[in-house]
């Protein structure tokens, strides 16, 4: 472990610093454009296994249907090399538009599918391929959104207000999840043929919102001087597999902590529905509540963070849901809705939301800021599709009725655990100025492969 501490403030960038219109920016922009991605989630789980699939067998239509939320997380990769190098030679804010609009298009097109019941097999590949979409669009997003507020945040504050990049994705999921509340309230008849498609066909409304709030930000500070010395990379991936290979492994194993949120609001979802029963509204407003908690405590722990460093912070967002996860899977086994309440909101309200508060902030301050776009892209990424494939590998863990629930539970626990371990190994740069940010070690120094 390197743990490295510089008196903070030295060496900044200077320039025009709007961190709190960055971090409204990125707190805004990823609710919305996790609006889209989530009610992807919700129908897959509840929906989609009725309308895009055979009928004859529900256990192999629900993994199958959990299995295109998955397919988006294997898309992500291949975007973050695509989006990461943009954001790295053009711009943040080039890649928040981008994101913007392709994850809106492709959310509004699922919207007017049609079913299998009306064109057969080519409705879930249309499915699958708007999917993929949706997944390369989206690769770029938080890595983009934390990046700008990092270069944007002054000194001491750095995870605080990169914290609310993630914050953002937690009000997304609790805007999607409340949308489907009325939706999955409806009788069965109008939920599976025009109910399901409205939160889809929503997301044109959310895709212009979220275009008015970013359009006037600026670019950051530190990528504009990187500009005015002409050190922007013309091959930002180069640069990073060249310098920093160590630390794109270690934040794309320390990214598998996201199993424990999609096992939390999918697969517990599927489970508590489909097979012990629990009332859907009820689960929906359960992962509700405890988002609308990680609202407040993802910037405290950011705070926290700021204060004592990223790692013990980071530790706590990993290791406690590793323990929370065996009681909250046991109460939705056992349809004990007090209990699932009472698991489900420590575990993801608070919790969780740890990892949260200061996990965007450690992987940005791991890169120097001509690779940091890419680095995080690529790396979180990659770690991102063991989460996004949780729900799948759960369900066929758990058996055809989904009922062996404990295989479940120690999946999840052994991801974080194996995602703390990684963080373990990473330099603490809580104290550490943006310029020396990716540049304590040896191995690179201000100037060294810039035009690669």
């Amino acid at each position: 472990m390197h743990d490295v501490s510089v008196e903070p403030g030295a060496h900044e960038p200077h320039g025009r610093r709007t961190p709190k219109k960055a971090a409204i920016s990125a707190w805004i922009g990823s609710a919305l454009e996790y609006y889209d991605f989530f009610i992807y989630g919700t129908a897959a789980a509840l929906v989609f296994p009725q309308i895009f699939f055979p009928e004859g067998d529900p256990a192999a239509a629900t993994i199958a249907s959990l299995a295109t939320f998955g397919v988006a997380y294997v898309a992500r990769p291949v975007g973050s090399f695509i989006l990461g190098h943009v954001g790295d030679t053009l711009g943040r804010k080039n890649v928040l538009l981008i994101t913007l609009f392709g994850m809106g298009i492709a959310t509004f097109l699922i919207g007017v599918l049609p079913t299998y019941g009306q064109i057969g097999y080519a409705a879930p590949i249309l499915l699958l391929v708007l999917r993929v979409c949706q997944g390369l669009a989206v690769a770029g997003e938080q890595s983009s959104a934390s990046s700008m507020s990092l270069e944007h945040a002054p000194p001491h504050r750095r995870a605080f207000f990169t914290s609310f990049t993630l914050a953002g994705t937690q009000f997304g999921l609790i805007l999607a999840t409340a949308v489907f509340i009325p939706i999955a309230a409806l009788p069965t008849d109008a939920l599976l043929s025009w109910g399901w498609r409205i939160p889809f066909l929503l997301s044109a409304v959310v895709m212009l919102v979220a275009w008015w709030i970013r359009r006037t930000l600026h670019e950051t500070p530190a990528f504009e001087e990187e500009q005015e010395k002409q050190a922007v990379p013309k091959t930002p991936l180069k640069v990073l597999f060249k310098h920093y290979t160590p630390d794109v492994l270690k934040v794309m194993i320390a990214a598998l902590v996201s199993t424990i949120s999609t096992i939390l609001s999918i697969y517990s979802l599927t489970y508590g529905v489909n097979t012990i029963g629990l009332p859907r509204t009820s689960l929906l407003w359960m992962l509700i509540l405890s988002n609308i908690v990680a609202l407040g405590a993802i910037p405290l722990w950011g705070m926290i963070g700021d204060r004592i460093g990223r790692k013990p912070v980071f530790a706590i967002g990993a290791l406690g849901p590793a323990v929370l996860i065996w009681p909250f899977i046991w109460s939705v086994s056992q349809a004990n809705l007090p209990l699932v309440f009472l698991f489900g909101i420590t575990l993801g309200g608070i919790a969780y939301s740890a990892y949260g508060g200061v996990g965007y902030a450690l992987w940005s301050e791991q890169f120097d800021t001509k690779v940091r776009m890419s680095g995080v892209a690529v790396g979180t990424q990659f770690g991102f599709a063991l989460g996004g494939f949780a729900p799948t590998i759960a369900a066929a863990l758990a058996g055809p009725d989904l009922e062996n629930w404990v295989p479940v539970a120690v999946f999840g626990c052994a991801a974080a655990v194996v995602a703390t371990i990684s963080v373990l190994t990473m330099r603490e740069t809580h104290r550490v100025p943006m310029h020396e940010l990716g540049r304590t070690s040896a191995r690179e120094t201000p100037g060294v492969a810039t035009t690669a």
